[in-house]
C-alpha cells in the first residue's frame, strides 16, 4: 500500500516535469525556428562579393636637372592603381537601373544607394569596404547601412568613410513618413551623428595677428632645433639631433610641411568623438516609365544640438549652419534613337563636401 501510495504521489510529478521539459524544448525549437526563418528571409537575395581590380596609373615622368655641369636624369614613377573590395548587399534595383555585369566586382556605381527610401518596403542593407590606390595615394572607403522602410516610418543606421574627401562619421536616423500619392513622400525626424570635431584647427594657436603662421615656434615645440654657425650659416635639426636642412629654402619647402602634417594628425587623433543631434526634414520622389524616369531625394538638417568639448559652432563664430544631402536621377528616351540622362548626388556635412555626377546622351544608329 505504501509503495502504491508513493507511485501515485510521484507519478504526476514525474509526468508534469517531463511535460514542462518537453514544452520548454518545443518552445526553444519554435523560437529558434522562427529566428532561422526570419534570418533566411532577411538575407534572401543578398549577394556576397569580393574582388581585386587594377589598372595602370598616370605615365612615368622624366625629370632633368644639372649638377656641376652634368645632366642628371631621374624618373618619377607612379605605381599602378588598384582596389580591393569586399561586401554584401541586399538592395532592390529601381526600374531605371541596369544589371550590366554578371558578377559584382565593387566597381559598380549606383547613385540610388544614397536615397532615403528604397525601391521596396522592408529591410535592406549594404556593407562594403574598399581599399584603393589612386595616383600613388592610398585610401580606405567604407559604406555600411541598415535600413527599414515602412508606410509611416523610416529607420536607418549608417557608417560612411570617404578617404578622398576626408570624411568619416556614424549616423542613425528615425523619421516619420507621410505619403502624398504613390510617387511622393516627405519625412521628418531626428538624426544622431558621431564624428571627429570637424572645424577644429590645431594650428590656430600658432596663427599671428597678421594672419601668418608661426611655424618655427611650432617646430621648436615639437623638438626641432635651429643651430646658428659662426660663419653665418644655419642648420636645422630634427628631434634626434640630425641635420635635416642647411638653408631656409629646404627647411620651409620640405621639412615644415611634414612638421605641420604630423602635428595636426596627432592633435586630431587625441580629441574625443563629437556627438551631434539634428532635426532632419526630407522628401523622396520616384516616377518611372520605360521612356522617362525621375528620381530625386533630399535631407536637410537646419537645427543642431551638440554635446562635447569641441562643438562645430565654436569654429564658425557661434553661427548656425545647415547640413544636407541630395540626389537627382533623370532619364529620357526621346525616341528610338536618342536618349539623355542626368545623374548626381551632393553632400555637405560640417566643413566637408563630396559629390559626383554624370551627364550625357546616347544615340543609336539602326
Amino acid at each position: 500500500m505504501k509503495r502504491l501510495l508513493y507511485i501515485l504521489i510521484l507519478f504526476p510529478s514525474i509526468v508534469f516535469g517531463q511535460l514542462i521539459e518537453t514544452t520548454s524544448i518545443e518552445k526553444e525549437k519554435k523560437t529558434f525556428g522562427n529566428f532561422n526563418q526570419q534570418f533566411k528571409k532577411a538575407v534572401k537575395f543578398a549577394t556576397f562579393y569580393g574582388a581585386f581590380n587594377g589598372n595602370n596609373s598616370i605615365a612615368d615622368v622624366t625629370q632633368y636637372s644639372v649638377s656641376t655641369g652634368q645632366l642628371i636624369t631621374t624618373m618619377d614613377k607612379t605605381p599602378f592603381d588598384y582596389s580591393i573590395v569586399a561586401g554584401v548587399r541586399k538592395i532592390a534595383r529601381f526600374g531605371y537601373e541596369n544589371r550590366q555585369a554578371v558578377f559584382y566586382n565593387g566597381e559598380e556605381h549606383s547613385y540610388a544607394d544614397a536615397a532615403t527610401i528604397g525601391r521596396v518596403s522592408g529591410f535592406e542593407f549594404l556593407f562594403e569596404v574598399d581599399w584603393k590606390r589612386r595616383f600613388g595615394n592610398t585610401f580606405l572607403d567604407q559604406q555600411h547601412f541598415l535600413r527599414y522602410v515602412a508606410d509611416k516610418w523610416i529607420v536607418k543606421t549608417e557608417y560612411v568613410q570617404q578617404g578622398f574627401a576626408d570624411i568619416k562619421y556614424f549616423e542613425s536616423s528615425q523619421r516619420y513618413r507621410h505619403k502624398m500619392g504613390s510617387k511622393f513622400s516627405w519625412n521628418v525626424g531626428l538624426v544622431q551623428r558621431i564624428s571627429e570635431p570637424y572645424g577644429y584647427n590645431p594650428l590656430q594657436e600658432f596663427i599671428l595677428p597678421n594672419g601668418s603662421l608661426h611655424y618655427t615656434a611650432l617646430a621648436l615645440q615639437e623638438g626641432y632645433n635651429v643651430e646658428f654657425l659662426p660663419n653665418g650659416e644655419v642648420n636645422y635639426l630634427n628631434p634626434d639631433g640630425e641635420i635635416v636642412a642647411d638653408n631656409s629654402i629646404i627647411w620651409e619647402e620640405n621639412i615644415v610641411p611634414q612638421v605641420l602634417a604630423d602635428y595636426t594628425k596627432r592633435k586630431k587623433s587625441e580629441l574625443p568623438q563629437q556627438w551631434n543631434h539634428s532635426l532632419v526634414i526630407g522628401y523622396d520622389f520616384y516616377h518611372y516609365t520605360k521612356t522617362f524616369w525621375l528620381h530625386s531625394w533630399a535631407s536637410i538638417m537646419p537645427i543642431h544640438l551638440e554635446s562635447g568639448d569641441y562643438p562645430y559652432h565654436n569654429y564658425i563664430d557661434q553661427q548656425t549652419w545647415v547640413d544636407f544631402g541630395a540626389g537627382f536621377i533623370l532619364g529620357n528616351r526621346i525616341n528610338k534613337h536618342l536618349g539623355i540622362f542626368i545623374e548626381g548626388k551632393y553632400n555637405k556635412y560640417w566643413n566637408r563636401q563630396w559629390h559626383d555626377f554624370s551627364v550625357g546622351l546616347n544615340y543609336i544608329i539602326f
